[in-house]
């Protein structure tokens, strides 16, 4: 009886030790597969990255692809300067930046502290016939008027903006309303927003906004 006994122990010792080399080996193949996986390819990481939501404190709108991708008027870039200077780094922001400086107000800008700015592209600015545009251009107190209409007191986020009527440094209010990647200011689109600067957060818009 004994010796059956021992029999049975070592049999069990056997099988329990050969249960477990097999575990290991099981356990450390499926790290090999994993190790030698393939990477996901960089045109399937951009493909999810781009159909993923934005982020709460991320630009956003469709415009944001004219914005360059690096130097001083990228994102980062614009993130360092202060409004002003931002603006004067970004192609598509290049009209708004001569009438400011025409007004005399980039100084104004520049050392102003948390405020929002809606600022309209080029193309905006295109939509007012030329002889209008020159004649606004041309009468600094009208100009001013209509530049200091565009900014209002505070960073406002997304959130901040979905039905609003923040008050504007010109005196006037402005009519804001949206939600998501949708937002309009009284009768302009945003195309680009949420962009960071040093002193501000800018609202890209397509059309300029008049005092009303």
């Amino acid at each position: 009886m004994k010796s059956t006994a021992f029999a049975a122990t070592a049999l069990a010792l056997l099988a329990l030790t050969a249960a477990c080399g097999n575990g290991t080996e099981a356990g450390g193949g499926g790290a090999d597969e994993a190790a030698s996986a393939p990477a996901p390819s960089p045109s399937a990481t951009a493909t999810r990255a781009a159909t993923e939501p934005a982020t709460a404190d991320a630009p956003f709108g469709a415009a944001c692809s004219a914005v360059p991708a690096s130097g001083e008027g990228s994102f980062t870039g614009m993130a360092d300067d202060p409004v002003a200077t931002a603006a004067s780094n970004n192609p598509v922001l290049s009209t708004l930046v001569a009438a400011v400086k025409k007004a005399g107000l980039v100084d104004t800008l520049n050392s102003a502290k948390n405020i929002t700015v809606f600022a309209p592209t080029n193309d905006a600015f295109a939509k007012i016939p030329k002889a209008t545009l020159d004649k606004v251009l041309a009468d600094k107190a009208t100009l001013t008027k209509i530049l200091t209409y565009h900014v209002v007191s505070g960073r406002k986020t997304p959130a901040d903006l979905s039905d609003a009527s923040p008050a504007t440094l010109q005196g006037g209010k402005l009519s804001v309303k949206g939600s998501g990647e949708d937002y309009t200011v009284n009768d302009a689109k945003v195309v680009c927003g949420n962009v960071p600067t040093g002193n501000a957060t800018v609202y890209i818009v397509d059309t300029v906004l008049m005092p009303q």
